[in-house]
């Protein structure tokens, strides 16, 4: 009798320390630190994915020594029926329970896109989507409809203006809605009470000032000349003249080739073409820069109407006054084009 009671009694411990292994076992695969990634890693997860996928992706980035923790836990957390996109952190020190509570509750990391000031509408797209789930397709396809640019409140030549150059937070998975939704809002911050009361006193609406800005900014890279070039424009503007802008014949004949302006560019038949349209032309011929925009805004205040590039290609410019200043001027910088070869 006593030996069959020592018997059960073996049998008990026996399983009460089995049990207590699994539960430690298990609580090691939950709780326990298994990525072996030196750095800080990403794993970026679309609509395609499914939890094969998940499972290859967080092998490849985290290196994990094991994977039994991942399994155990993606079936508690019901990850083999819903997985939220986006784009999730594995730190080196990151417990393999905390990394999948994220991937459960969509808890990912933002990403930094870099709105640039470019040509084109197409350009900009795909530059914006570079770092996004959201192809550059699709927002071109978007933006290139009549329908929804109008809801917008642009027309095909203003929508250039919606834009604001800068680096923005945004979430990987932003949905084309929420993109769109928020370039309006930074464009709503930006233009704020300052800046609107600065065009309002030039008398320009802010579409008007960004079409300025992209003829200043396609005239001069440095951003010290930028309200001196745009002082120049406005003179012209409020006198009536022709802008004569050298960089909206270029957009005018769409070859962005061209380095030297000659005659017949100037008889391009395009609203574009200051030399042959009076006043602004019907949008801008770029996305401007901050720079572009705040220097039409705060404009230096001078008697130039002619600019010409000076002729140690600095990128900067010979203003002039009067026109017999001005022919000199474009004299020494025609012998220098001439001098480098420069003949279109």
């Amino acid at each position: 009798m006593k030996k069959k009671h020592l018997r059960f009694s073996v049998i008990a411990v026996s399983t009460i320390v089995i049990i207590a292994i699994a539960g430690l076992y298990a609580k090691h695969l939950v709780m326990g630190r298994h990525f072996t990634n030196q750095e800080t890693a990403y794993i970026y997860i679309d609509a395609d994915d499914n939890l094969d996928s998940l499972r290859a992706k967080t092998i490849v980035s985290g290196k994990p020594k094991e994977m039994k923790g991942f399994d155990l836990i993606a079936k508690r957390f019901g990850l083999d029926k819903k997985i939220h996109t986006g784009r999730y952190e594995i730190s080196p020190d990151m417990r393999m329970l905390d990394f999948m509570r994220d991937l459960r509750n969509g808890n990912q990391k933002p990403v930094m896109i870099v709105l640039p000031s470019v040509r084109t509408i197409e350009d900009m797209c795909g530059r914006v989507t570079r770092n996004l789930m959201l192809d550059s397709a699709s927002l071109a396809k978007a933006l290139t409809d009549s329908v929804f640019r109008s809801s917008l409140g642009y027309t095909e030549e203003t929508l250039p203006a919606l834009f604001i150059p800068n680096t923005y937070e945004v979430y990987w998975d932003i949905s084309l809605d929420g993109l769109i939704e928020r370039l309006k809002k930074e464009n709503a911050t930006f233009w704020n009470e300052k800046r609107q009361k600065n065009a309002d006193a030039i008398g320009l609406s802010k579409e008007e000032v960004v079409t300025l800005a992209s003829i200043v900014d396609s005239e001069t890279a440095n951003n010290g000349e930028k309200p001196r070039v745009a002082g120049l424009y406005i003179n012209r503007l409020k006198k009536g003249m022709l802008l004569q802008s050298d960089p909206t014949v270029i957009f005018a004949t769409k070859d962005f080739t061209i380095r030297r302006v000659l005659n017949h560019h100037l008889e391009t038949e395009s609203p574009y073409n200051t030399y042959k349209y009076a006043g602004l032309p019907p949008g801008p011929i770029r996305i401007p820069s901050i720079a572009g925009i705040d220097a039409v805004l705060n404009y230096e205040k001078h008697d130039y109407i002619y600019m010409c590039a000076k002729e140690d290609f600095s990128g900067t410019h010979n203003f002039a006054s009067t026109y017999s200043a001005h022919l000199a001027n474009a004299r020494r910088y025609t012998k220098a084009l001439t001098a480098r070869g420069i003949m279109k």
